[in-house]
């Protein structure tokens, strides 16, 4: 079992969801955040002023699923998620020591 968390840009949630239905992802968890990185902020008008924000909106996606789909979930973010520009995010993949389904009682890859 793997969890894979992505940073992606906001605008580009629709299409990494989709991406992940057609390879098989049955659920995630999508938090927005914010964060930065090589992107450095952003400059934003407000009210006729201009100013600059360190933290750019994100959106942070955990995914847990069965180590036979990560390679196929990781190249469907990541297709989906590329603009080409500075700030398309990040992909990380972690292993799971253990899962539980709170419901039923069920543990491991029977639980995702």
């Amino acid at each position: 079992m793997k969890l894979i968390i992505a940073i992606i840009k906001p605008f580009k949630l629709d299409d990494v969801r989709e991406a992940l239905t057609g390879v098989g992802v049955t659920g995630m968890t999508v938090t927005e955040v914010k964060g930065f990185g090589r992107q450095k902020g952003q400059t934003e008008i407000y009210r006729g002023a201009e100013y600059s924000t360190n933290m750019v909106p994100k959106i942070k996606l955990e995914i847990a699923c069965p180590a036979d789909l990560v390679a196929g979930a990781v190249e469907a973010i990541k297709s989906a998620a590329n603009t080409g520009a500075i700030g398309d995010g990040k992909i990380f993949v972690l292993d799971i020591g253990q899962a539980v389904r709170i419901r039923t009682g069920e543990t491991d890859e029977t639980a995702l």
